[in-house]
């Protein structure tokens, strides 16, 4: 049967090679769109996260700010301010932090030869590393506690700022002078692709040990605190403990939201994720309709062939073959062309996104769009859909077909 259904299309192709070219052209269109916008806007979701990730690591950065609810008699508008023993005071208190690091931060001079140029340098501890991503390059190391401890004048340093003073050169081992302070440096940031910042990107930043700049510029309170739960569920649990502690350390309402400011990127990452799926279930949307279009057409095209072969069906029906084989025969044709068309779609798609990754856009709106995904789920869902739109398209005009009144259709020319 499968032989007799094979050699009936292929007849068919000879006999309407335009009419069945352009459905083809109309089915691989369809599926080059789904393909193509699955994939750029999977790649494009994925560089997003990453760039939001390459800014903290599901981290919480807090802020002292501002009263603004009166407490106790104290008066509005007094200034929240944390210091060093306040890490120490959360980590004891609040449960369910895994990492945690005082944050100083101030603009500074730097120079290194005869180069010299201004960025915003922080004093951090080691855990500051991976929850803001700041991994050093081969042959170079980010802070560790001996630094801390022995409040060590090491700097670890962003890689636009490496190839701004020290060009082509490696920096790891050479002096560095913070505002004419010499410093050894002890690694470079390893480039990545960061969307949010503060102060400017991490490539452009300085970090020493948090006991260095303290003593070096005497400051007594923290520019901000920065942690990481233990998961990223505790995140509502661990802002309002850290509210509630604070509170009572520095007599303020728990409930005034400017007393305490917070940066969330584990909510910014939620809704950086909602955003993702919208964008990707809008590229679906477009590229379905697209090839739903296509569905329509080759359902005409089946309308129009079964008009023809009306004679040839009603002869089918006359010797004897049953409703069942001639609406199996007009469907079998209906998915043939929905998955050539679909196969030759989904080949040239594919090469497009291949050639795209293979040009490496690592820089500018290419580190964006020139990421494209060609995933598997992305394939499984374009074939599935091209499936559903060959059966749908031929269904109706093989039931028409199975209907033909084999004595009519005898005496039709």
């Amino acid at each position: 049967m499968w032989r007799i259904l094979l050699t009936e299309f292929f007849s068919d192709l000879k006999s309407q090679k335009l009419r069945t070219f352009l459905t083809l052209m109309a089915i691989t269109w369809g599926t080059f769109a789904v393909v193509i916008l699955l994939s750029f806007g999977e790649g494009l979701s994925n560089q997003m996260i990453k760039g939001m990730l390459g800014a903290g690591n599901r981290i919480m950065m807090i802020y002292g700010g501002q009263t603004s609810i009166s407490h106790e008699g104290l008066e509005i508008g007094r200034q929240i301010r944390f210091v060093e023993d306040d890490i120490d005071l959360v980590s004891r208190t609040v449960p369910h932090i895994e990492s945690i690091s005082p944050q100083y931060g101030r603009f500074t001079s730097i120079g290194a030869g005869s180069e010299r140029t201004n960025t915003y340098m922080e004093g951090v501890n080691p855990d500051f590393e991976m929850m803001r991503t700041t991994y050093p390059a081969a042959g170079g190391r980010f802070l560790n506690e001996n630094d801390v401890t022995y409040q060590r004048r090491v700097a670890f340093i962003g890689n636009n700022i490496a190839e701004r003073l020290y060009g082509e050169g490696n920096p790891v081992g050479q002096e560095i002078l913070v505002d004419q302070t010499p410093f050894v440096v002890v690694g470079v940031m390893e480039p990545k692709l960061q969307t949010g910042m503060n102060y400017g990107p991490d490539s452009d930043r300085v970090i020493i040990p948090y006991t260095t700049f303290r003593t070096m510029y005497g400051h007594r309170f923290l520019s901000s605190i920065l942690l990481r739960p233990t998961d990223a569920d505790h995140q509502e649990l661990i802002n309002s403990e850290i509210r509630r502690v604070m509170a009572a350390k520095y007599k303020f309402d728990p409930t005034d939201e400017q007393a305490i400011r917070m940066w969330d990127f584990i909510e910014a990452e939620k809704m950086n994720r909602q955003v993702s799926m919208g964008l990707q279930i809008f590229m679906l949307t477009i590229g379905l309709f697209t090839l739903i279009i296509a569905g329509v057409g080759v359902a005409n095209i089946m309308y129009v062939v079964v008009k023809e072969r009306t004679h040839e069906i009603g002869v089918k029906k006359a010797v004897g073959a049953r409703k069942k084989h001639i609406v199996s025969q007009f469907i079998f044709e209906s998915m043939m062309i929905c998955i050539i068309g679909g196969l030759i779609g989904i080949l040239i798609a594919g090469g497009i996104v291949t050639g795209v990754q293979s040009l490496q856009l690592d820089d500018g709106p290419g580190q964006f769009l020139g990421n494209p995904v060609l995933s598997y789920s992305t394939m499984i869902l374009t074939a599935g859909i091209l499936t559903i739109i060959g059966l749908i398209a031929g269904v109706f005009p093989a039931i028409k077909a199975a209907k033909v009144d084999p004595v009519e259709s005898l005496r039709y020319e």
